[in-house]
């Protein structure tokens, strides 16, 4: 998890003359205590509005006389962290009792903030147990920085941005925000305007939550549960199967590949299953030898749950967790297709992205898999079996799924030295498809990185390989590599 950055500057939000915001009033409410004013909401909102998260007036002045103790537990933690308490995040009323105890995958978050103490509050959030997956990371300076920021990097899962702005300046600031992120990111607005039109405008335009202040990191953490663990569609990352066209093609070393670049270049989370269970050289790859392994989750699925899936896990860096092949031939490893069905559900809550390397095997479970999956990546090398046996395989999914995108074809291994090769445009003229990527013969690069334990990208990130699993993971994902070279050799490598 990111560390939570603040800056010590002074708020001028904060600047001693507005009787709300002074925390001995706030208190004297909290308290049941003294009178109550007027227009004493959030900023200054009308009594018309809605707040979510704050009870009224009213009814903080008929609450029982005794302060809630999470507003004393925010404020010696704020207090710890050198800042100060401001009356805007004290809590009111009662805690939430439907905070889920479900915690939030391993998404990634990242917090805007124009005021320090807003920081300090979603800096508290992120340490709580359910956010304990996510990396969440905080700066200050709002929308112009996170717009800025984004020019170059890919958006997050999730991406929340305080504006103290109102009308046309920040829709103006918004549509700056839209044009840089990702289509599949979700962004949650930190206000000043208690303003129901507002926040209607806003979920109109796009935005998924519009929050104002007071608030608590139970209420953000509510917030986030309620974009990531709907119950009527709980959340399942995507899936996206590597299989060779015949043994021995490269599928697993690129499905490794493609993985890391996923994580590190992409900046998004995700597991790599490695469901070879007998020969699976994932661990192999990562330099890893876990004591447990997938072939325990498939021997009792029906005990799995997300505890013991956090141990069976291995973290291979802060984004990619590893489940390993047991790698054994002491075992048959023979399980129901319902088995992989069950482990890989629950797998697939952990993180936006699923990478399964799947053996080249034709079981019923690993049809089911294929199937099921939401990306198909299919690894040729330039010869007639590869070609006859990636047809075969491109018109099963095809057919099977014909309303989802066709398997991806990679060709490996191409200009072997001595080898007779179809050419790369014919292979793709009886595919019906272009390959989405064609890897040179590289047997030094690849075979120091896999004796070394090492993916491309870390032994040599300049090489035409490294460029093209970044390539690679930016296709699957629809989401730009954050190094991406301005000029480099993809044009010849994929044929743009």
């Amino acid at each position: 998890m990111g560390k939570a950055q603040h800056a010590m500057n002074a708020d001028p939000l904060l600047d001693g003359q507005d009787p709300f915001l002074a925390a001995d009033e706030v208190e004297a409410l909290l308290l049941g205590e003294g009178p109550v004013a007027e227009d004493n909401t959030a900023f200054g909102a009308g009594t018309d509005q809605i707040d979510p998260f704050v009870a009224d007036a009213q009814s903080v002045a008929d609450a029982p006389a005794e302060v809630n103790p999470a507003f004393e537990e925010l404020r010696d933690e704020i207090a710890a962290a050198g800042l100060t308490m401001p009356a805007g995040e004290a809590l009111y009323g009662e805690i939430d009792s439907e905070i889920p105890d479900q915690p939030v995958p391993r998404i990634s978050i990242a917090a805007f903030c124009e005021r320090p103490e807003t920081g300090a509050l979603i800096h508290n959030a992120a340490d709580d147990r359910r956010l304990a997956k996510a990396h969440v990371t905080v700066e200050l300076g709002g929308l112009p920085v996170a717009i800025e920021r984004f020019h170059d990097e890919s958006t997050p899962n999730l991406l929340i941005v305080e504006s103290g702005m109102r009308g046309r300046g920040l829709f103006d600031q918004l549509e700056q925000l839209a044009s840089v992120c990702d289509p599949d990111t979700k962004v949650v607005i930190i206000g000043a305007a208690n303003d129901i039109t507002l926040y209607r405008e806003l979920i109109k335009r796009g935005v998924s939550e519009y929050l104002v202040p007071p608030m608590s990191p139970l209420h953000l953490i509510r917030t986030i549960s309620e974009l990531f663990l709907d119950p009527e569609a709980p959340f399942a990352g995507k899936t996206i199967s590597f299989i060779g066209a015949k043994g021995g093609v490269g599928s697993s070393t690129i499905a490794h590949n493609a993985a890391w670049c996923l994580t590190e270049g992409i900046h998004a989370d995700a597991v790599l299953m490695d469901m070879d269970l007998s020969f699976g050289t994932a661990g192999l790859d990562f330099n890893q030898d876990p004591a447990q392994t997938l072939g325990d989750a498939l021997s009792e699925p029906e005990r799995l749950d997300e505890a013991l899936l956090d141990r069976l896990l291995v973290r291979c860096t802060d984004r990619l967790s590893l489940f390993s092949a047991p790698a054994t031939l002491d075992k048959d490893w023979e399980f129901a297709p319902d088995a992989y069905d069950s482990v890989l559900e629950l797998v697939r809550r952990q993180a936006p992205y699923v990478i399964l390397d799947l053996p080249h095997l034709w079981l019923p479970w690993v049809r089911q898999t294929v199937i099921g999956s939401d990306e198909v990546v299919i690894t040729a090398t330039p010869d007639l079996a590869s070609l006859r046996n990636a047809k075969n395989l491109i018109d099963l999914v095809h057919s099977a799924r014909p309303n989802d995108e066709p398997p991806r074809v990679i060709i490996n291994m191409a200009g072997t030295p001595k080898r007779p090769e179809i050419p790369v445009k014919d292979f793709a003229d009886a595919l019906g498809t272009a390959p989405v990527l064609v890897l040179p013969f590289e047997p030094q690069l690849f075979g120091k990185a896999a004796n070394n334990g090492q993916m491309i990208s870390e032994l040599d990130g300049r090489s035409r390989a490294a460029e093209g699993f970044s390539h690679l993971a930016g296709v699957l994902t629809g989401r730009a590599p954050a190094a991406m070279p301005q000029k480099s050799f993809l044009a010849k490598l994929f044929g743009g």
